[in-house]
């Protein structure tokens, strides 16, 4: 079980963790967090579930974890000094966050996929996804559900990208609470930075992306493009170079040919 003494020894935010909701099972940490319940008012709570019984990635896909060995979690963020810019590098804080976390940890060479994975020797050992509820056009409450694997060592399901975790790049398990606190930890820091240099996380962020530069597919509602991937806009949009034009992407699958 997770051990939230250990968890909180290790944690050295300011805020993001410092309310922390440990659940047994939830349908989806991400729609808890959005729901605002009273239990979910404070900007940094961190929910946490050992099961989802409706965990969910990019194109509402389903998210497996097997019960008690990963972590799967959201983060609520409610001050709106967070939404005033580029509110889309969230998603690259969070998962510069999760990459640093993990090198620094376990020293692990990550990958950056666009626009949410992190990869491991080309195989997937994390996801983010960003949700956000409003009012007009002004963000209320926004999400950062995460879900990373940890000591899961099989994987029944088929999927796009083969998946990988911690143990089974390491070869032995893993202490969760502590990497749940150094991802918080650096997520809290990487997120302020990103106020007043946006444009320093996403240059971190490419440095990562070792798509950058390649020659690609990008699968968009079942429609095919190809081309170089060109570059990251100063929106966190892809840049995609064709034969005979420059499109800004806003999402989509990609693989390298």
């Amino acid at each position: 079980m997770f051990d939230l003494e250990k968890f909180d020894l290790k944690l050295n935010t300011d805020v993001f963790g410092r309310n922390f909701v440990y659940a047994e099972e939830v349908p989806s940490t991400n729609t808890e967090l959005l729901s605002e319940s009273k239990f979910y008012k404070k900007h940094g709570t961190v929910l946490f579930a050992e099961k989802q019984t409706a965990g969910k990635g990019r194109k509402k896909r389903a998210w497996y974890s097997d019960d008690q060995l990963n972590l799967t979690f959201s983060i609520l963020i409610t001050e709106p000094k967070y939404f005033q810019k580029k509110v889309n590098i969230i998603n690259f804080v969070a998962s510069l966050a999760l990459a640093i976390s993990i090198e620094n940890l376990y020293q692990l060479r990550t990958e950056l996929k666009w626009p949410n994975d992190i990869l491991i020797d080309n195989k997937k050992a994390a996801g983010i996804l960003i949700e956000s509820s409003s009012k007009g056009s002004k963000i209320e409450r926004l999400v950062i559900g995460i879900g990373l694997n940890v000591n899961q060592t099989s994987f029944q399901r088929k999927f796009t990208i083969e998946p990988t975790s911690l143990k089974k790049e390491l070869g032995h398990s893993v202490e969760r609470e502590k990497t749940l606190a150094e991802i918080l930890n650096n997520v809290e820091e990487i997120l302020n930075t990103s106020i007043k240099f946006p444009d320093k996380i996403l240059e971190d962020w490419k440095a990562k992306c070792k798509m950058i530069g390649e020659r690609i597919t990008v699968v968009i509602e079942n429609v095919k493009k190809q081309g170089i991937f060109n570059d990251i806009d100063k929106n966190g949009f892809m840049v995609l170079r064709t034969d005979d034009k420059i499109e800004t992407l806003h999402f989509g699958d990609v693989s390298i040919l």
